[in-house]
């Protein structure tokens, strides 16, 4: 019998440098604008992650942390509250994946933006204001700084500091047992979901 999360892998630990991205109830739009999610594919969105506070109306740079060149091999996102929210848009994750973001951590996030991040096996880690903020002003002083964030223990270390953070049951399960993917997940049971499909009454043969 075929292991299920045989191809999945487990995402109990991150690690990597950080990226501070400041300010409240951050929407999905800004996180990626509608105009940019007009693909057939999510390739190349990456380039256009917040891109309408990156940039103003003749393309020219705005200050922002995601332009600046000491942030650009970053892969750990330190975000404030309600992080997030408005359209449930699965593109805003992909963008933030495919700049390089493998891990988020910030005081809270918008519940359907969680989820599409935990379909890409990207956590979302939460702790209080005062933490975030301590952690954001020390990435900020220390952009070559290393972050760790372990899932499984629900800690996050960095500058000698060890703080404890909040993962989600349910994710934090999906992703320490590797069945985060849940389209991998049907692929790998196909015969099973087959089977299945074939003992309902309601379900017709495709043969």
């Amino acid at each position: 019998m075929t292991d299920a999360t045989e191809d999945i892998p487990s995402v109990d630990y991150v690690e990597g440098t950080g990226i501070p991205i400041r300010g409240n109830d951050i929407d999905t739009d800004q996180i990626i604008p509608a105009r940019f999610m007009k693909v057939v594919t999510f390739d190349g969105l990456g380039e256009f992650a917040f891109f309408d506070l990156r940039f103003d109306d003749e393309d020219e740079q705005k200050e922002h942390p995601f332009n600046e060149e000491r942030f650009q091999d970053a892969n750990v996102m330190v975000v404030n509250a309600n992080f997030g929210c408005g359209s449930s848009r699965e593109h805003a994750p992909q963008a933030l994946m495919r700049w390089g973001i493998d891990a988020i951590i910030g005081e809270s996030f918008a519940e359907i933006f969680a989820g599409n991040c935990l379909a890409l096996g990207i956590p979302t880690v939460t702790a209080d204001h005062e933490t975030i903020n301590a952690l954001q002003q020390w990435v900020d002083d220390n952009p070559d700084g290393e972050i760790e964030v372990d899932v499984r223990e629900e800690t996050v270390t960095y500058g000698g500091n060890e703080i404890n953070v909040s993962v989600d049951r349910a994710q934090r399960e999906a992703l320490v047992e590797g069945n985060w993917d849940t389209t991998a997940l049907m692929k790998a049971n196909k015969n099973a979901i087959d089977e299945t499909a074939a003992s309902l009454p309601y379900v017709e043969s495709a043969d």
